[in-house]
């Protein structure tokens, strides 16, 4: 293949011939169809389902071109979505365990000089299209219809917990509550590594998540803090790959979530190995010569909006302490 063909293949997928290939391998079985008529190939059906979410084109243009009922390519790219998570989240989205939360935390600590710290978390709403008789339910602040996606990320831009489906008229807060990982954080139920002292010191301290003032203050939930910046840069790498995200979704709820979380998958599918084509460091905020550089993943236009502050829960004054003696221990170790 012509390198000017790969350039295209990429521009088409966000993915190299080679990574293609691996990832048809890997969901053949699933996209596999039986009929008296010739079923489409699981090739043509992946093809066309990256084509839907990197350029964000309509499935009626996707159908003009591809000679197929408008109604067809729909089906085929709920139906990819659906097998690229149920076949593949268990590989490239599993939920961490102590030791490897520790070695996020030990990366996140070698990159930015921030100790114990386990992951960047936020939420952002994807637009949709009004559902029928949904009334208000995903409306959000914006004045525009949503579903929120809430998730962590470590100190390389890959998603380490997501949650999808929450409504738009939800808070942060809200969101957080209502979600499976966020009730274990707030409950202090989350299997997360012992608290440990911090290094070259002798304070004991947990670990913890960091994210912004939209979250509650707690031991193992630490806010405001500049390593959010990662799920920021996440999300903004997130949203440049995958177009599909850049505009209301005109979709079911239920298949706009099989959408959110089959570019959550691809996304980390491609930066796990980090994929030069997919990933380079001017697309995330950087130092040059001692000064800050926003990424240019923040140039994206989406309209993936960050979830604001509602009702949130109560801060411990224990969280205010481990915040301060953070912030003490962090002024004590740069100077």
């Amino acid at each position: 293949m012509k390198i000017s063909d790969q350039e295209d293949f990429f521009k088409a997928t966000r993915m190299t011939v080679e990574k293609f290939n691996t990832l048809l391998v890997l969901l053949t079985e699933k996209l596999q169809r039986y009929s008296r008529r010739a079923p489409i190939a699981p090739e043509t059906r992946l093809g066309l389902t990256l084509l839907y979410l990197s350029q964000g084109c309509g499935p009626q243009f996707l159908a003009w071109s591809h000679k197929m009922g408008a109604s067809t390519v729909r089906q085929v790219v709920y139906d990819t979505c659906e097998a690229i998570w149920s076949e593949l989240h268990d590989i490239y989205v599993a939920k961490p365990n102590v030791r490897e939360l520790r070695n996020i935390a030990d990366r996140f600590y070698a990159k930015t000089g921030m100790p114990h710290c386990l992951g960047a978390i936020d939420g952002k709403h994807v637009n949709i299209v009004r559902p029928i008789n949904s009334g208000s339910l995903f409306f959000n602040y914006k004045k525009t219809f949503s579903i929120v996606l809430l998730a962590t990320c470590d100190s390389n831009y890959t998603f380490t917990y997501v949650d999808v489906g929450a409504l738009g008229s939800q808070s942060d807060g809200g969101v957080l509550s209502k979600s499976a990982f966020g009730k274990m954080i707030l409950r202090a139920e989350l299997d997360i590594p012992s608290q440990d002292y911090l290094p070259g010191s002798n304070i004991n301290s947990p670990y913890f998540f960091v994210g912004d003032s939209a979250f509650p203050l707690k031991p193992n939930l630490m806010r405001p803090n500049l390593m959010r910046v990662h799920i920021e840069n996440a999300f903004g790498i997130l949203s440049k790959r995958w177009r599909v995200l850049h505009k209301p979704i005109h979709a079911a709820p239920k298949n706009v979530d099989k959408i959110i979380l089959a570019t959550i998958v691809l996304h980390n599918y491609l930066m796990l190995d980090r994929d030069p084509n997919y990933f380079n460091e001017n697309l995330v905020d950087h130092e040059v010569n001692g000064s800050l550089i926003p990424g240019t993943c923040r140039d994206t236009d989406t309209s993936m909006n960050s979830v604001r502050i509602g009702q949130t829960n109560r801060s411990s004054e224990e969280a205010f302490n481990l915040r301060e003696t953070i912030a003490n221990y962090l002024t004590a170790t740069n100077n």
